[in-house]
């Protein structure tokens, strides 16, 4: 079976709780823990191999030009990842039937924590660094919509957006590192990355890059100093805060320091940086959670002072603490876990959270308190139980590194204090819940929940006991496979015994479990030295930091985007002088190796009818008839050159093009005031205009004299020579556009269409102000349609549209095509429309043009379809030739389907705009569909 199904049957699975919601809540249920529990199954299959030290890599081509391919690698650290995201996952949804309300929706909930599923499953799988990064981004966004799912609270919307935009930002740092290693290493290939840290750890990019892998590691796992979010992520259901706040999410952080461990560690740099922000982390919140009221933000914190333990682990220089994060990523996603369910528990049937009501639950609900008791006292490192084994393996590895040089004796006190703040937050979560009194004024009477509800729970603490007393049989092999993996190396010899003798770490652990219970029992004293600090809520603090970051974007937006067209064109002309102008300084002479051209007389004549023209358009731009006359000159004079340097067909398409837009030109004005002032700016705004304008045309002017004075080595010899063998044609530009490029041409008309039809939109139902006079206030003509106009007009139209066959007949191997053939009939229709009225063409022609796009277009893409009829690539053109009688021989090619769809988009889409817009000078107005 392969890799992909594992990751491919919960990303199904995301369809089956909605589709299954209406059914009731026990279907929803079973119809959503079904694919994850086949994806499970489908994990246990490569247990035995993955155990006996193999590993499973599966990989398919996506854009292999780009070096892009779908891969994923499954070896002992992805089979554990797996193992905590599938199975507790399918404990957090049986949990969930019974914690959710009828009010809440089921089936969104599920389908929004079994996509978060999916997206994990591709984040420890994923053998292509980006499509991890893909994965990673998508861990960001299905979080956000679990921990905005009570949507209606803001506490619940603000720490969603809080968590997206710290870890959103963090992805970003990590996609900089991602690139740039791979870049570096020429691969982004996970395994031959993991193959080449000494290449990277050399390289003059190894610095930059731990720097931004640290960032998106940090943020995503919530150390120190982006802590922060995590507590405000448990306005989310419980639920979520059990899965991705303890088993997961916040596990997608130390899981890449565990993955790239072999990679980017191994300098003193990333053992500084990671060992002293994972102490930090450790120590902050551990004491942070001392003081907490509520029961999940005691737990966030704790959360958080446990990650930055295992991100210590992989700071400290040795073997064996990267071996014992490893355990502890387990230990405590099984122990914060079930934790996190009690609490929900808890709340769920007292209707509090607060520590200082709950008080004496133990009498209400003792079976309950005695599965919290247990997972507490395991989150404190008590002896047999799971956090004991991988808490003293932190404190024997504390004892061997190096890290801080004659000061590193601080760290091992430090996390004897982190372990003792431990042990001092579990006691007041166990004590001031379930002892300490009776319960204060709880909304209702504390019972024990319904028996699945604890089930969940249940597992959980039954693997903190057997982990906890029988640790080599639990998961002695498993934690080999994945330490093996993370390493990348032979394992040093180590033991998971529970008893190692009297030493110095039983000792730590001794001094924690004493020091804890003395900073408990003393609690008051550290309460009121607290209490001398004001309380920051980061969450206010965010609120107010991001609401500032926007009033000054808004206000710079402001500056740029004041709704004047011309500051905008000035922008763009100093940003572009800026790009094209810097490179040209360096050059010693514009001009290059090859003789310029000796300029004629009609050379000499079209240049200075250019500049004549486009002086005078600006000169004149108040007159408009006469500035759109000098506007098209410009044109002419373009297709001229065009036709000059041997481009036929860009000269019949600018002429036509130049045809359509002069119309649109003349629509466009009719509704624009008829007078406007002589001077529309000031001297100092013509001057610095000008400067602007001279300065562009010397730099464009400049860029293509040293383009034209050089040798060019183009692609175009390539089309030259295949265009006859390849495409059938001798046209080459006509090959290029419907064989060699044909994907291009396809997504140019779609977008065309797509253009047509909003334009179509936005005009139909506009009324706009119809003058009555033209500037010089004389009234139009009673007679909007000339008789000779009229006669001429439909006296070419025949001609016309004869001459768009011929020219789209002829488009493969002479200069035409379905483009320029489509505009001459567009522009032939629409001198009828010019000459006779809308009525009179509604009359004669009441074709609606949005189905000659989607006509087009599917031809179009017919044309592409039909090669896969035979096996070829899509848009492979076919091409062959005949002979008949009279006529002779000639040829047939499939991509004169193409270009006909090419036509038929170039006409509709021309003629719906023009002619909707046409329509609004009448007074009737009705609509050309």
């Amino acid at each position: 079976m392969q890799l992909f199904w594992i990751p491919l049957l919960t990303l199904v699975g995301t369809l089956l709780p909605m589709l299954a919601y209406r059914f009731g809540r026990r279907a929803t249920l079973l119809a959503t823990a079904t694919l994850p529990a086949c994806a499970l199954a489908l994990v246990f299959t490569y247990i035995p191999d993955i155990l006996n030290g193999q590993s499973f890599v599966w990989q398919t081509d996506w854009i292999p030009a780009a070096g892009l391919s779908i891969a994923f690698r499954f070896d002992g650290l992805a089979l554990l990842f797996a193992l905590l995201i599938l199975g507790i996952g399918l404990l957090v949804i049986l949990y969930a039937r019974y914690y959710l309300s009828e009010r809440d929706h089921m089936g969104r909930f599920y389908a929004f924590l079994i996509l978060f599923m999916t997206a994990m499953l591709g984040v420890v799988m994923s053998d292509n660094i980006l499509q991890l990064w893909f994965f990673w981004e998508l861990t960001s966004v299905s979080s956000f919509l679990l921990i905005s799912f009570w949507w209606h609270k803001t506490e619940a919307r603000k720490g969603a957006r809080m968590a997206l935009m710290i870890t959103g930002a963090g992805g970003l740092a990590l996609l900089g590192a991602f690139i740039l290693m791979g870049e570096t290493l020429g691969t982004y290939s996970l395994s031959a990355i993991l193959a080449s840290g000494d290449a990277l750890r050399e390289s003059s990019v190894y610095v930059p890059v731990m720097i931004l892998f640290l960032l998106g590691a940090f943020t995503k796992s919530a150390q120190f100093p982006f802590h922060f979010w995590l507590p405000h992520a448990m306005a989310a259901p419980t639920p979520v805060s059990s899965y991705l706040h303890s088993a997961t999410m916040v596990k997608a952080g130390v899981f890449l320091l565990a993955r790239f461990y072999p990679v980017l560690s191994g300098t003193d740099m990333w053992f500084g940086i990671v060992s002293l922000v994972g102490l930090a982390t450790l120590l902050v919140g551990a004491y942070t959670a001392l003081f907490k009221h509520d029961l999940k933000g005691l737990l966030a914190y704790s959360t958080i002072s446990h990650l930055g333990l295992i991100t210590l682990l992989f700071g400290l220089d040795t073997r064996m603490a990267a071996i014992a994060a490893v355990f502890h990523i387990i230990n405590h996603a099984v122990f914060k876990a079930s934790l996190f369910m009690a609490a929900g528990i808890i709340d769920h049937e007292s209707g509090s959270r607060d520590m200082r009501q709950l008080n004496g639950l133990w009498k209400y609900m003792p079976y309950t308190a005695t599965l919290a008791m247990v997972a507490a006292a395991s989150m404190a490192g008590v002896p047999l139980l799971n956090g004991f084994l991988s808490k003293e393996m932190l404190f024997t590895e504390t004892l061997h590194q190096a890290t801080l040089g004659s000061l590193s004796w601080v760290i091992p006190v430090l996390a004897t204090v982190g372990g003792a703040l431990a042990v001092a937050y579990s006691l007041r979560f166990i004590h001031d819940v379930f002892f300490n009194g009776e319960p204060i004024n709880l909304p209702r009477t504390p019972h024990e929940p319904p028996r699945y509800m604890r089930v969940p729970v249940e597992v959980l603490v039954v693997l903190c006991l057997l982990v906890g007393i029988v640790p080599e049989f639990a998961v002695g092999d498993l934690l080999n496979a994945a330490a093996s993996a993370v390493l990348q190396a032979p394992l040093p010899e180590f033991s998971l015994a529970v008893w190692h003798g009297f030493n110095i770490p039983l000792l730590m652990s001794l001094l924690a479990v004493v020091g804890g219970s003395i900073l408990y029992v003393n609690r008051r004293y550290l309460f009121q030295f607290q209490g001398q600090f004001t309380e920051i809520d980061a969450k206010n603090e965010f609120e107010r930091a991001v609401q500032w970051l926007t009033a000054r974007a808004v206000r710079l937006q402001a500056w740029f985007d004041n709704g004047r067209l011309q500051r905008y064109t000035t922008w763009l002309v100093v940003i572009a002088l800026a790009v094209a102008g810097a490179p040209l300084l360096e050059m010693e002479s514009a001009a290059g190796s090859l003789p310029q051209q000796a300029v004629d007389l009609p050379v000499l004549v079209a240049a200075v009818l250019l500049l004549i023209g486009t002086v005078a358009t600006v000169v004149f731009s108040h007159q408009r008839l006469l500035a759109l006359v000098m506007v098209s000159i410009v044109g002419l004079i373009v297709a001229v050159a065009f036709a000059w340097f041997s481009a036929p067909d860009l000269a019949l398409t600018q002429l036509s093009v130049e045809v359509a837009t002069i119309i649109l030109f003349l629509l466009a004005l009719y509704f624009l005031p008829q007078t406007t002032p002589l001077k529309e700016s000031s001297t100092r705004r013509i001057l610095r205009d000008l400067g602007l304008a001279s300065a562009i045309g010397a730099v464009v002017g400049t860029i293509c004299y040293a383009m034209l004075t050089r040798p060019l080595a183009s692609i175009s010899d390539f089309f030259i020579a295949n265009s006859k063998t390849g495409g059938g044609g001798t046209n080459v530009v006509n090959v290029i556009l419907v064989d060699f490029r044909g994907f291009d041409t396809m997504g140019e008309i779609t977008v065309l269409g797509i253009a047509a039809l909003g334009i179509y939109k936005l005009l139909a139902g506009m009324r706009l102000f119809v003058p009555a006079a033209d500037q010089n206030g004389i009234g139009w003509a009673k007679d909007k349609n000339p008789m000779m106009l009229a006669v001429v007009s439909q006296s070419l139209l025949p001609l016309a549209l004869l001459v768009s066959a011929y020219i789209f007949l002829r488009g493969h191997n002479l200069p035409g095509g379905g483009f320029i053939a489509g505009l001459i009939t567009a522009i032939a229709l629409i001198q009828q429309y010019v000459a006779h009225g809308v009525d009179w063409m509604k009359a004669r022609m009441n074709f609606p043009y949005h189905v000659m796009i989607a006509v087009g277009l599917i031809l179009a893409l017919g044309s592409g379809l039909g090669s896969w009829l035979f096996d070829r690539p899509f848009l492979t053109t076919w091409f062959d030739y005949f002979y008949l009688p009279l006529i002779g021989k000639f040829e047939l090619a499939s991509a004169m389907v193409f270009d006909l769809g090419v036509y038929f988009t170039v006409i509709g889409a021309t003629l719906l705009i023009l002619a909707n817009l046409g329509q609004l000078t009448t007074s009737e107005r009705p609509r050309a569909e």
